[in-house]
């Protein structure tokens, strides 16, 4: 019939006939290879169709029916996607002995104009010319998106080098100055924290400035919106950070128990949550007026000199580092590895 294959045939990342097809979680195919290299050089896992972003990296299966189809038309390649024009007018219908002039987009085949009245005249039908041209246009249309895409993330793994690069410069300085040198040189990197009340607990009061935020017994009623965290007393800064060096600071003088630190974006905000770097949480604690805990894994318990006052937070994105300092000792209380981040606040006592 001369259609030549489907689309379906093909990963929408090399254009190519699929090799090891394997399905995402939101039912689109890719080959193997190359859908682990798009998720491999991005800092989170998406589907490039339908741009899903899938908090934990799926596990991949195999799609064995794609697999057996692909495998009988091992050859095909993209430029196969229906034959030329000239050549599919040139065949006769076997059926009425006419010129195959139109293309049937519900079958996906050429038919000649007796076809077309009989047999699909409830179908979509376009001149084959016309089909043509408009499939030529979709295929450019998609290799100038994957060009793209291949581009940008030629880019941005450039840029991660390079981040990296200088972070190793950076803390090849940094290590080597005393303690207050270091707090010093940090703060040079502090931002403007905001909070962000789509994302506080309904027990906590934020400022109108959003710069401060204290925990009540009274629950607010506000709307359950996905942001917003259900079951403790937890809040977000409004920016969030996935690159470069930031640091700000925490006043928490005259408070019983606080968590603060950063987390990843994707964190979950409803049901138990259990603060830890593998659930996205990079922080440390205040338990019991005097228990001070780098919520780790394992935890790690921390005996600062003097009860902190005020706390700093420094990240280095390009080290992957998250340290915490006790601003007016100055001392660094502990240290971890985090990526892509925001400012988190826990508040329990006023």
């Amino acid at each position: 019939e001369g259609s030549g294959i489907s689309e379906q045939f093909l990963c929408s990342i090399c254009l190519e006939v699929f090799s090891e097809p394997v399905s995402t979680p939101c039912g689109h195919n890719f080959c193997k290879r190359c859908i682990s290299q798009t998720w491999d050089t991005n800092e989170s896992c998406f589907c490039p169709l339908c741009k899903e972003v899938f908090s934990i990296r799926p596990q991949l299966k195999t799609n064995t029916l794609l697999s057996e189809m692909v495998s009988h038309a091992p050859r095909l390649k993209r430029h196969q996607l229906m034959e030329p024009v000239d050549d599919l007018e040139d065949r006769m219908c076997p059926t009425h002995d006419q010129p195959l002039m139109i293309y049937c987009s519900t079958d996906q085949k050429a038919i000649c104009v007796v076809c077309s009245a009989l047999e699909h005249k409830n179908h979509t039908l376009v001149s084959l010319k016309e089909a043509f041209e408009q499939e030529k246009v979709s295929l450019q249309q998609t290799v100038a998106e994957n060009q793209r895409l291949v581009e940008q993330r030629r880019l941005k793994v450039q840029e991660i080098t390079l981040e990296t690069s200088l972070s190793q410069k950076f803390n090849k300085v940094f290590t080597q100055l005393p303690p207050k040198d270091q707090l010093r040189r940090v703060q040079q990197f502090a931002v403007d924290v905001t909070l962000d009340p789509d994302s506080a607990n309904p027990e906590l009061v934020l400022s109108k400035d959003l710069k401060q935020v204290h925990h009540t017994d009274v629950e607010k009623k506000l709307r359950n919106s996905p942001q917003r965290f259900a079951n403790y007393a937890i809040v977000l800064g409004k920016q969030s950070f996935s690159s470069g060096r930031f640091y700000f600071e925490v006043q928490v003088k005259g408070k019983t128990m606080w968590d603060l630190g950063v987390a990843r974006e994707s964190v979950n905000r409803k049901g138990e949550i259990s603060a830890s770097p593998k659930n996205g949480f990079w922080t440390i604690v205040l338990r019991n007026r005097d228990q001070y805990i780098a919520c780790d894994d394992p935890r790690v318990p921390l005996s600062p000199l003097r009860p902190p006052q005020k706390v700093g937070v420094f990240v280095d994105y390009g080290a992957g580092l998250v340290s915490f300092y006790d601003v007016d000792s100055p001392h660094l209380l502990y240290c971890c590895f985090a990526l892509n981040l925001f400012p988190v606040l826990s508040t329990f006592a006023f």
